[in-house]
């Protein structure tokens, strides 16, 4: 038997489906999903081992220009995932229309890691009518830098069969086992990571447009026993003004994000969850670098 291993960095503007494509091919939830920008911040891997061969797909953050620290933090893990992946996948959203900016930047990722192929999909085709999808197909076409050009939907899972055989086809086969992950795990992440991110999802969702950017969860207590885990977390918001905002009148809005959090942890764990939340004010968070630092936000080569 003949084994295949590479990275594969999924690339693409905030909300081009990324983290919804991964968990499609991964089988599993590995990076939360809103329709908002910047759901990921850090290089999320997520693993897909079969008999034969094991992908590693990295979820970066949307590509987006710098305001902050936290989005320098996100960029630069941008870069490490490009210089790093064997195969790069940029996903656009095939329901927006593509700008020259976004062109000009895929053309020039082969110059980034001239090593790896370069597979361009146009995501959401299940949004968008054929008549409207041909223009975009033509578009990218003429794009020489692209190695394959695949509309898909992740939704759906239209045309993922054929994203998963083209990345295969893109990698060397070798006589000996090379994978480097245990074929039980789906992601690098831990525990403690996957609880914060999905309080985070949770609140992402229900609160207000302007305030989840300015949040970050930090988990205190994270203690699994024999059927039971018990977290307590800190939403770390940037103003008291938010604070008041999620724990909302008489403390509904905290509640309701802790008990739809505490639903989706105790699937993911299948045990019982206690979950305490608290809300806790951190000015201007996101520019401080021994903040970020501190609650993990630290880039994947230091």
């Amino acid at each position: 038997m003949e084994y295949k291993f590479g990275y594969v960095a999924v690339l693409g503007k905030p909300n081009a489906g990324k983290s919804t494509l991964i968990n499609n091919l991964v089988k599993n939830k590995v990076a939360i999903v809103s329709p908002k920008p910047q759901t990921t911040r850090n290089n999320i891997l997520g693993i897909l081992t079969n008999d034969s061969y094991q992908l590693v797909f990295i979820d970066t953050p949307g590509i987006h220009k710098s305001k902050n620290a936290l989005d320098k933090y996100m960029m630069k893990n941008v870069r490490t995932a490009i210089g790093g992946a064997d195969v790069m996948v940029y996903l656009i959203d095939s329901t927006k229309k593509i700008s020259q900016d976004e062109v000009d930047y895929i053309k020039n990722l082969k110059q980034k890691n001239e090593e790896s192929k370069l597979v361009v999909c146009l995501s959401k085709i299940d949004l968008v009518q054929k008549a409207n999808l041909l223009p975009l197909l033509s578009q990218m076409g003429e794009v020489k830098e692209i190695d394959e050009l695949i509309p898909l939907s992740s939704v759906k899972s239209q045309n993922t069969d054929v994203l998963l055989d083209t990345i295969l086809g893109f990698l060397p086969a070798s006589k000996q086992k090379n994978f480097e992950y245990d074929e039980e795990y789906y992601t690098n992440k831990s525990l403690n990571f996957i609880a914060s991110e999905t309080i985070r999802e949770k609140a992402l969702y229900l609160l207000q447009e302007e305030i989840p950017h300015g949040i970050s969860v930090n988990i205190v207590k994270f203690e699994e026993k024999t059927s039971l885990v018990l977290i307590d977390a800190d939403i770390i918001c940037e103003r008291d003004s938010h604070k008041s905002i999620i724990i909302g009148k008489k403390g509904s809005m905290l509640k309701n994000i802790g008990q739809q959090a505490r639903q989706d942890l105790e699937n993911l764990l299948n045990k019982k969850v206690l979950l305490k939340l608290f809300v806790k004010t951190k000015k201007n968070w996101r520019e401080d670098t021994n903040f970020l630092t501190e609650f993990g936000y630290k880039s994947e080569n230091e």
